[in-house]
């Protein structure tokens, strides 16, 4: 196959300037947008190393780079061989990070100049005074620009430092963020461990790193980047590559280290942490079961929140004595039972109408559902059985015997929906390689053929919906008991669109991944109500959770941690294009060696 080199440009001002302005429009754009939506003022009285850097100007200062690293970014069409990447490159981020700098120092003047306080409620003298670091219009402005052009410049960089370079920066720069974010939780770690010092060495009082913990730990980082360079890849690689018992084995192993440090670290951890816990966990109870309809079956359900609802009006109707219609005050435990019954019985109810209905008619009519559910508890007319708009109140603690957990103490929260969550694991487990599973996943991936195949695709999507809604309806029970009330605004849509974007980004069809995915949306940003370790974020967790759905449906559709199945459907096109291009490559090597054959011949 003959490749075509690329044409070369004959100086670094010989850029395609059309593009070059468009990419600078967008930088900018995006600069007054972030400013304008407020995120910058919002996030900057949380620091990320003391008096140098806060998280406000982290999220101005990152579009950039981010901007520059994708405008030098070359385009390389099949049989093209690609140029050697360098000062041209450099040249465009430079601009286009200028440009977007000057955006901010027009922002500037317009903030000066006019009041427009009344559309835009972020138009405001705060936002000025963050833009001009409170030295003058002059100086924020030529401040920018040249901040702009660096930082472009910089993520232009990237595409021509040596890898080991580009590696060693990201880690370290990801990681002090990563520290950073998580201080609360060091903190508590920290104390429950004697190692104050530790703390007091890391972060200042006011928050954030010091500047020589920030040197220290960032040499400690970029020292074991390099020592871990290629290890993590080639561990996973051979975890993925595992068979039979082996793989189990190592499953197993996994399981209970994480299952060992879940059990431990609660004990060293204050009430404020232990309840950032108990909430992500209730949440990936809630994505694991999700995870069974969307990840394993394919089946798009947006009224998931029915299930949640179900579970946790169950609970309260049954345990309260304050039920308005029926209270029989049952043991949580028995309570537990009719929770089974009715979510299966709702599962199929929601699941038999809908079976035959695919891709988005499917996620519309289970949106439905999901709001006809919410809005009957809130109703007058169920208002007599279930309180309506005032709720169930009053509802007791799960009783155990020996302890009464309740929301008065998180840790026991914890332990009870880490219980739930290790019976959700197993079943999603066991239910992934069952006969039951590999029929999801065929559905998932066909239909028409998995029905072709002899599968009754009738009865395994109605045992998704079943074993999903089970699944959730424990998360509500368990949130019922936790809180002690129950009231139709706990279980809005936005919670089935969350839990969705957990799943989503955490990885569909994989365990692991729904994990991960928990335990970064749900732990640093939060829930719908419920704030996360990043509490700046309240305010903007929608806004975030949309780019971050975009951008991973644009980019990493299989997830954060996919399993080895979905990236194989999602990534088919580029598995049958690499095989077509290794054997193309053995043809033409078999001719060379075939031709070279002939010519020692003769």
């Amino acid at each position: 196959m003959s490749v075509i080199a690329a044409p070369v440009p004959s100086s670094i001002l010989d850029q395609d300037w059309r593009k070059v302005l468009r990419w600078g429009l967008i930088c900018g754009g995006a600069l007054i947008a972030m400013c304008l939506v407020g995120m910058p003022v919002e996030m900057d009285r949380r620091a990320i190393i003391e008096r140098y850097l806060s998280l406000g100007y982290l999220t101005v200062l990152f579009i950039p780079v981010l901007v520059g690293w994708v405008a030098s970014t070359q385009v390389v069409l099949e049989g093209v061989e690609a140029r050697k990447q360098g000062p041209f490159d450099l040249v465009t981020g430079f601009v286009v990070g200028a440009i977007g700098g000057g955006f901010l120092a027009l922002l500037m003047v317009a903030l000066d100049s006019w009041n427009l306080r009344d559309p835009l409620v972020n138009w405001s003298p705060k936002l000025f005074r963050f833009l001009t670091y409170e030295n003058g219009m002059g100086f924020g402005a030529v401040a920018w620009i040249v901040t702009g052009a660096v930082l472009g410049l910089v993520g232009a960089s990237f595409h021509i430092v040596p890898r080991t370079v580009r590696r060693v920066t990201s880690f370290v720069v990801f990681g002090l963020i990563s520290l950073s974010i998580l201080e609360s939780l060091i903190d508590d770690l920290s104390e429950g461990f004697r190692l104050e010092w530790l703390d007091e060495f890391m972060f200042a009082k006011k928050g954030g790193l010091t500047v020589t913990s920030t040197i220290v730990i960032g040499a400690a980082i970029g020292v074991l980047s390099l020592v871990t360079d290629g290890r993590m890849k080639a561990a996973t690689e051979r975890y993925r590559n595992m068979e039979g018992v082996e793989r189990q084995k190592t499953s197993i192993v996994l399981f209970v280290v994480i299952a060992v440090l879940c059990g431990v670290l609660p004990m060293f951890l204050g009430k404020i942490m232990n309840e950032l816990l108990a909430n992500v966990g209730l949440f990936l109870l809630l994505a694991l079961g999700l995870n069974i309809v969307v990840g394993l079956a394919g089946l798009l359900d947006l009224g998931y929140v029915a299930f949640f609802a179900v579970g946790g009006y169950t609970t309260a109707v049954l345990t309260s004595p304050n039920s308005p219609w029926f209270a029989p005050e049952l043991h949580f435990g028995i309570a537990l039972i009719f929770v089974v019954i009715f979510a299966t019985i709702t599962g199929l109810v929601i699941g038999a109408p809908v079976i035959r209905m695919r891709g988005d008619y499917l996620a519309i009519v289970t949106l439905g559902f999901g709001e006809i559910i919410r809005l009957l508890f809130m109703s007058d007319w169920l208002g007599p059985y279930f309180g309506g708009a005032q709720g169930v109140t009053n509802i007791p603690g799960v009783d155990l015997g020996f302890a009464t957990v309740k929301g008065t103490d998180p840790r026991s929260v914890f332990y009870l929906v880490l219980f739930f969550c290790a019976i959700a694991i197993y079943v999603s487990w066991r239910l992934q390689a069952s006969r039951l599973g590999r029929a999801w996943m065929a559905i998932r991936e066909d239909e028409q053929v998995a029905e072709a195949m002899g599968i009754n695709t009738v009865s395994a999507k109605l045992m998704a919906f079943v074993v999903g809604a089970v699944l959730a309806s424990f998360s509500g029970a368990v949130l019922a008991a936790k809180v002690g009330s129950v009231f139709p605004t706990s279980f809005m849509i936005l919670v089935s669109i969350i839990i969705l974007v957990v799943v989503i980004v955490g990885g569909m069809g994989n365990i692991a991944g729904v994990m991960v995915g928990s335990f970064v949306l749900i732990g640093v940003l939060g829930g719908p109500k419920q704030p996360g370790l990043l509490q700046e974020f309240q305010n903007f967790k929608l806004l975030i959770y949309g780019l971050l759905l975009v951008f991973m449906m644009l980019k990493r559709p299989e997830g954060l941690v996919p399993s080895a199945r979905r990236s194989r459907e999602l990534h088919q096109e580029e598995f049958l294009q690499d095989a077509w291009l290794q054997d193309d490559k053995l043809d033409s090597d078999d001719e060379v060696s075939v031709g070279d054959g002939g010519a020692e011949e003769q």
